[in-house]
């Protein structure tokens, strides 16, 4: 990072944190008006800001609101950076898909995972609530996303991970994709149990353990 765009950068670290969508925008133009690189913002900047917040998240600094705020701004940020990333030819990391098993209508935890996720630059396809086994098999197999990640909020929801991994295994397609599992009920053990590649607590958690996935 160039020392002359430390103060803009963190300027908007500072303002992602708050979750002030607005005045984040013009800031990450003020940057790209400056000269500073999108790459640079997105990393030094934006990710930088969202990791703050996922630790202070972890360490219950902040809550579930704070967070949402906060990705919202990053959201309205990287909309911002978009175009100029992709004239740069800088594409994201890699693509995941994410979604709440069948039977569950939860999307609260899974929404701040796909925002975490984002966070880390990583394009996120959301494919909603209460997923069908087979649409979700049928996803990977159309898809080249590297890592699904699976959301149950109830423990009669719960097997429904177990049945997915078990329906991509059938359908030839397991080994295309690391599954993460989690929610409320979930467990290091469970996840073990039914074969799953990951399982994290929180959502902070979630976004490390799934960009790791892409080193």
């Amino acid at each position: 990072m160039g020392g002359d765009y430390s103060e803009i950068f963190s300027e908007i670290s500072e303002l992602l944190q708050k979750g002030k969508a607005r005045d984040i925008i013009v800031s990450v133009q003020k940057a790209l008006d400056a000269g500073a690189a999108p790459a640079d913002i997105l990393q030094d900047a934006l990710m930088s800001g969202m990791n703050i917040i996922g630790g202070k998240f972890k360490r219950n600094e902040v809550f579930v609101p704070e967070v949402l705020i906060a990705a919202r701004a990053m959201n309205k940020a990287t909309e911002t950076l978009k175009p100029r990333l992709a004239e740069a030819g800088i594409a994201p990391v890699g693509k995941a898909i994410i979604c709440t098993v069948k039977g569950d209508q939860h999307d609260i935890g899974k929404n701040l995972v796909k925002m975490m996720i984002e966070g880390k630059g990583i394009d996120v396809e959301d494919l909603g609530v209460d997923c069908e086994t087979q649409s979700i098999v049928d996803k990977i197999k159309e898809s080249d996303a590297k890592v699904l990640c699976l959301s149950a909020l109830l423990t009669t929801t719960m097997a429904v991970q177990k049945d997915v991994i078990t329906a991509l295994v059938d359908a030839g397609v397991r080994d295309k994709v690391k599954v993460m599992v989690g929610g409320a009920p979930v467990t290091q053990g469970f996840a073990d149990e039914i074969g799953a590649d990951a399982y994290s607590p929180d959502a902070a958690s979630a976004a490390e353990v799934c960009r790791a996935f892409y080193a």
